[in-house]
């Protein structure tokens, strides 16, 4: 068996239909256990989003928000949905949503975990995620390790090359430029973001991800105006299409929830293990602060910028059907590999000469600052590795392999690129969803005090041991720094 053919079949077996519901029931589960938080906090989530407390050790909400957004605002927003689409029609926009609003609830509980249990590495900055409440939460050690070294292997090897391919993909596309010449930029690029450390990479996503996604969504917006009058069918036929109702598409709903839910949970990332990297690292002052923070950001990512992609297409008309040969066609006609020449595609038809170059710049800059999104998690995990005994230089080996993977990515075909990324975030989603199934209680918890004491008028604290949550080492000793700071005074 090709390389090619080894991936395709362990992605079948990793992304099994039991993966795609496992998605949507725990997202179903957690908003029934929260109450539906994604509904009643949306103006709690607003309000928490624009937070610019940072610290020596922690950056602030908003930047966290924005780290977090460039990993989940990158290829599966312009080139996944597009795949989405050709694969399981137009309904499978609709469970894209569907994912994103179930999956906001569980994106709160993850990255609040990831709060409660964060601590301070070496060099006294805030690093949490899975594998840190795994260990202290779980007391699995072991577990811990098989994801963080998953984590590692996905997001410092697999996932940057899907990233890397549709950027390239995108400028040959635009200018037809070599994609060598764009891998030979991206590199570089990476390397002078990577080696200045988590501020520079905070900050590189703060400027970068609010403009991108605005820019982006001002244009869907242009040329879903100029289409007025495509969209109450195109509303009607996302529906239609979503439970079979379309007879174009009746036969595919499955699919249609198949692509919707693996593209969904591809771009906004609720459940995979990697939202609560970042949100660890915000500077807060109690824990449900982030996680209401990291559940909009779902909505930004998915309801925002995946339906202007969706959009844009269906309004359009430039997306993918299959031949009776089963070939498959752009807009009826052969000849078009990637997903994210169907969005140039469709800016194009209606903003002749704009439309590719838009595009590319759009995919430059949403994957490229995936990428650095994706060399912090796995520094993050590289960090939780060596919280015993020092490697530096696995640090360093990680800057080069995501450097390597950026590079074969670029020159390699889409196909392989895009299984090689599920692959890893099938693998993280598996080993993080039945981690925080089991220890969802202290989410819940936190939950539950923070309303209390929003309720009551008070300023949130956080005080772990009084809730009976164990191993919340660094809010303990917050709580024990703020009670004597009281008594000096």
């Amino acid at each position: 068996m090709s390389v090619s053919e080894i991936v395709s079949a362990l992605n079948g077996v990793i992304w099994s239909p039991a993966l795609i519901y496992l998605c949507l029931g725990v997202g179903l589960y957690f908003s029934l256990r929260t109450r539906f938080m994604q509904v009643r906090g949306l103006g709690q989530m607003i309000k928490l989003m624009f937070n610019n407390k940072s610290s020596a050790a922690g950056v602030s909400s908003f930047q966290a928000l924005a780290m977090s957004l460039s990993g989940r605002v990158g290829t599966g927003n312009i080139a996944g949905v597009a795949t989405a689409i050709t694969f399981g029609g137009p309904g499978a926009v609709f469970w894209m949503w569907m994912v994103a609003f179930l999956g906001a609830s569980t994106a709160y509980v993850e990255s609040t975990l990831a709060q409660i249990y964060k601590e301070k590495d070496d060099n006294g900055q805030y690093r949490g995620g899975p594998a840190y409440y795994i260990e202290k939460c779980m007391g699995q050690k072991w577990y811990a390790w098989i994801f963080a070294v998953s984590t590692v292997i996905a997001t410092g090897l697999l996932l940057p090359g899907v990233q890397a391919n549709s950027i390239a993909s995108g400028l040959a596309n635009a200018w037809g430029v070599d994609t060598a010449v764009s891998a030979a930029v991206m590199v570089l690029l990476l390397g002078f973001i990577i080696f200045g450390g988590v501020k520079r990479i905070a900050l590189f996503a703060e400027i970068v991800v609010p403009f991108m996604a605005l820019a982006y969504i001002l244009v869907a917006l242009v040329i879903v105006l100029l289409n007025v009058g495509q969209v109450p069918a195109m509303i009607a036929l996302i529906f239609k299409s979503a439970f079979g109702l379309e007879a174009g598409f009746g036969a595919v709903m499955g699919m249609a929830v198949q692509w919707g839910v693996k593209r969904g949970v591809y771009s906004n990332e609720a459940g995979q293990g990697t939202g609560p990297h970042p949100a660890a690292a915000a500077e807060v002052d109690h824990p449900a602060e982030q996680g209401y923070v990291q559940a909009f950001s779902v909505y930004i990512d998915t309801l925002f910028v995946c339906s202007a992609t969706a959009f844009m297409l269906l309004s359009t008309g430039m997306y993918n059907v299959k031949a009776p040969s089963g070939e498959m066609l752009f807009n009826g006609l052969p000849g078009v590999e990637t997903g994210a020449a169907y969005t140039q595609a469709a800016v194009e038809t209606m903003l002749p000469g704009f439309g590719a170059s838009f595009v590319a710049i759009a995919l430059f800059f949403f994957a490229f600052t995936t990428i650095v999104a994706y060399y912090y998690m796995a520094e993050t995990n590289i960090a939780y590795i060596n919280r015993k005994v020092h490697r530096p230089w696995l640090s360093f080996v990680l800057k080069l392999a995501i450097m390597a993977a950026v590079t074969y990515g670029s020159v390699k075909s889409a196909g392989l690129a895009w299984d090689l990324g599920d692959v890893g975030v099938g693998l993280m989603a598996w080993l993080n969803i039945v981690a925080i199934l089991i220890i969802q209680k202290p989410a819940l918890l936190a939950l539950k005090d923070y309303e209390r004491q929003k309720k009551a008028k008070l300023k949130p604290s956080f005080d772990p041991e009084s809730l009976g949550i164990r191993n919340a080492a660094f809010w303990v000793e917050r709580v024990k720094d703020s009670k004597a700071a009281g008594l000096r005074k």
